[in-house]
């Protein structure tokens, strides 16, 4: 939950919100997204990348091992990744959901793009809450 705090208030995240992430190199995902401000309800284009159940945003495409993200969202904390044009009145535009009854709002270059960051998110939420599931599952008829 402090990572989303860091984004919406505009701060930059501390490295523990995105420490043994790789985002410089192989991302799964990685292209330029307009998102909108939390609280200053302005539009910025950002260059985003998804990479081992994190979604990291920065300011230009030239991403390295020494750049600082300006934003990170652990995909465990979302709930839904869908459309939402009829929400922003903006084509291409999508919504992320979180835990925290926080809904952030992107704005895609293209349809395709729209739809291929939907499902890229969606295909992490599923592959992290999974995860996290596996690992909290008691064995009862083994239990001693």
């Amino acid at each position: 939950m402090e990572s989303l705090w860091r984004a919406a208030t505009g701060q930059d995240p501390s490295p523990e919100d995105y420490s043994g992430v790789d985002f410089w190199s192989n991302p799964e995902r990685a292209g330029w997204l307009t998102k909108q401000g939390d609280y200053i309800k302005t539009w910025r284009r950002r260059w985003f990348v998804l990479k081992q159940g994190k979604l990291l945003w920065f300011k230009d495409r030239h991403v390295t091992r020494s750049s600082t993200p300006r934003g990170v969202i652990p995909v465990g904390t979302c709930l839904t990744v869908k459309g939402a044009e009829d929400i922003v009145h903006k084509p291409c535009a999508f919504e992320l959901s979180t835990t925290g009854q926080d809904t952030m709002y992107f704005i895609a270059d293209s349809d395709k793009e729209k739809e291929e960051w939907i499902n890229s998110i969606g295909r992490s939420i599923v592959q992290h809450s999974r995860s996290l599931a596996d690992s909290e599952v008691v064995d009862y008829d083994n239990r001693s």
